[in-house]
């Protein structure tokens, strides 16, 4: 296969070199040649060619930049542009940032080093070739912050987008050693009950992992959508945590201790969005991410350009597992209807969901719920202020950022055709 595809390839570098000589100058560009003033098909036979392929220029999707809290440093803040996602994967380009305000470090592969110690019988170092050699598995996960589509003033506007609502979370294959086959390697102490995880960036974030979760799915992730990790997602090595809070998935990953208590980091006690909740009351490891879903198209900051056929069509996740059952409706929560789902459906990801639509030309609220294979279903943002014990319109005042906001997400159409965002 090597040699005919080779082969093919040299013919087109040959035929490229006859239209050079036939039509005139040329110059060299990266160490190629390159005809003056190509035309459309020389220009896409140079960009086959190119050592790292690069996507047409008409696409022009992005992530932007948006803080939860204030910073200096926005460019650790970026968005996925969920509005023009396909399918359940997430390129690796366009994963959501959020650094804490740390540059991603640059971590030579070949010095790097995982040392697993504490509560063990043989403590262990690890060498990136030494990781790479041992069985690996490759697994579908989203990772989501906690304070995805938290109630702020940016998400709360009328002209906000799903992707400045929702646009913290991601979803990609990610490829590694399960953590639970290292450390059947270095014998695990029998009163050990968590690990503490710590990355190599400048803050050496660190974070508590009770051991129950680590030896059921945990992830050592080397790899992102069939390439090594980029910088900005842990290269070369990070943890993948499927399920729960986005600070949980360590990147930059380097050490692991096994111990017997958590160790109350300034992530999981004084700082994290996740401790002030609602009802004033703070909550300390509340890992899981609940059940929910979001339409992506028609989604704010879009327009219908004329009444009649739409397919309506969105993502769905739950860290409680595999979503079984997603509704829409079109008329802001009157009536429902089963949307169909795409397979197959995997574990602790995103789950893309679509509904034939007639629209009429008259105003119409659109929104989409879940329901996990726990049962367990999205709530209303009625409902999530009885559970909480607030009033509804807390959302609206509070200056906190309100971690694990689940609510459904209405989008409103107006006769015009504009889609705008209707959560209050």
């Amino acid at each position: 296969m090597r040699s005919k595809l080779s082969g093919r390839r040299q013919i087109l570098k040959d035929s490229a070199a006859l239209v050079g000589v036939a039509v005139g100058a040329t110059r060299s560009v990266g160490g190629q040649t390159r005809q003056s003033g190509a035309s459309g098909e020389q220009q896409a036979l140079d960009s086959d060619l190119a050592p790292y392929g690069d996507r047409s220029h008409f696409v022009t999707s992005e992530r932007i930049n948006r803080c939860i809290l204030p910073s200096p440093r926005s460019h650790f803040c970026l968005l996925t542009p969920l509005q023009n996602s396909v399918g359940i994967i997430t390129p690796s380009s366009l994963h959501f940032v959020l650094s804490h305000d740390h540059h991603p470090p640059d971590i030579d592969p070949k010095t790097h080093h995982l040392l697993i110690h504490g509560m063990v019988d043989r403590p262990l170092t690890l060498t990136m070739d030494d990781l790479e050699r041992l069985p690996s598995v490759s697994r579908i996960h989203f990772i989501e912050c906690n304070a995805n589509s938290a109630t702020q003033p940016m998400r709360l506007a009328q002209t906000a987008t799903v992707q400045e609502t929702h646009g913290y979370t991601s979803c990609s294959e990610w490829t590694g050693v399960p953590l639970s086959v290292l450390l059947s390697q270095v014998g695990v102490q029998r009163s050990a009950s968590w690990i503490i995880a710590e990355g190599a960036e400048q803050s050496m974030h660190f974070k508590s992992i009770p051991l129950l979760k680590v030896m059921d799915d945990v992830l050592v992730a080397y790899g992102q959508n069939g390439e090594p990790l980029r910088p900005q997602q842990g290269y070369p090595l990070r943890l993948v945590v499927p399920g729960w809070e986005g600070i949980n998935n360590v990147k930059w990953l380097r050490r692991i201790k096994v111990v017997d208590q958590p160790y109350m980091g300034m992530m999981e006690s004084t700082k994290y969005p996740s401790l002030r909740m609602a009802d004033g009351k703070a909550r300390w490891f509340q890992f899981e991410m609940g059940p929910k879903s979001v339409i992506t198209r028609p989604s704010g900051g879009q327009r219908l350009p004329v009444r009649g056929f739409y397919q309506i069509t969105g993502l769905a996740w739950s860290g409680g597992g595999a979503v079984r059952r997603v509704e829409v409706s079109t008329d802001g929560g009157a009536t429902w209807k089963d949307a169909q789902i795409q397979g197959p459906v995997h574990q602790k990801a995103h789950t893309r969901f679509r509904l034939d639509w007639e629209w009429n030309g008259e105003e119409a609220v659109l929104q989409s719920r879940c329901t996990d294979e726990r049962s367990e279903v999205q709530p209303t943002v009625a409902e999530i202020a009885r559970i909480w014990r607030v009033n509804v319109d807390f959302f609206q005042k509070t200056p906190l950022i309100t971690g694990h906001f689940n609510a459904i997400q209405p989008w409103r159409v107006t006769r015009e055709g504009n889609v705008q965002n209707a959560i209050f």
